[in-house]
């Protein structure tokens, strides 16, 4: 007769409840669930019942919406580039960029990992020292804002996901 459940080594084992949660990451933490260096991490800001680790990454000083889950499953469609997922960042960048370099966003940046896909880019501030423009991804490249913004002359003074596959 089959069990309604599966064994492990005669043990019962059944599928853990999924959590979700969404977390405002402040910037000075890691996004792993363990750091070697004892740097503060985003699993030590969530008291949760069950483990959870972080879906994609953000880099330290980034700051905004972050994922973590015991589902792997969401994780990996979430994560997998072949799924497009919508990544939304708020960046501040130095000086006002000119239509060319906007255009050059849009269409895809050539770094040295390779072209990038392209982006949708909106100007939400223009100011002479600093502008804040919307970026929104559908792929995750390491440090890749900073990157495509740098290659058209415009570094990152701070960049904050707004949102991550329509959460916010």
């Amino acid at each position: 007769m089959a069990c309604a459940y599966e064994e492990v080594d005669g043990q019962r084992v059944e599928k853990q409840p999924l959590h979700y949660v969404l977390l405002n990451k402040p910037a000075g933490v890691v996004t792993t669930a363990d750091d070697p260096h004892g740097r503060p991490t985003v699993v030590d800001l969530v008291s949760h019942e069950v483990r959870v680790v972080p879906v994609g990454r953000l880099d330290a000083d980034t700051t905004g919406a972050l994922l973590l889950t015991n589902d792997g499953e969401l994780a990996h469609r979430l994560a997998h580039p072949s799924f497009g997922v919508p990544k939304v960042y708020e960046v501040d960048i130095e000086a006002s960029p000119a239509p060319v370099a906007l255009a050059q966003l849009r269409d895809g940046i050539e770094l040295e990992d390779g072209r990038t896909a392209p982006a949708e880019v909106r100007v939400l501030h223009r100011g002479t020292r600093v502008t804040r423009l919307e970026l929104i991804l559908h792929e995750g490249r390491k440090h890749q804002v900073k990157r495509m913004c740098a290659a058209v002359g415009h570094p990152v003074r701070s960049l904050r996901r707004s949102g991550y596959a329509g959460l916010d």
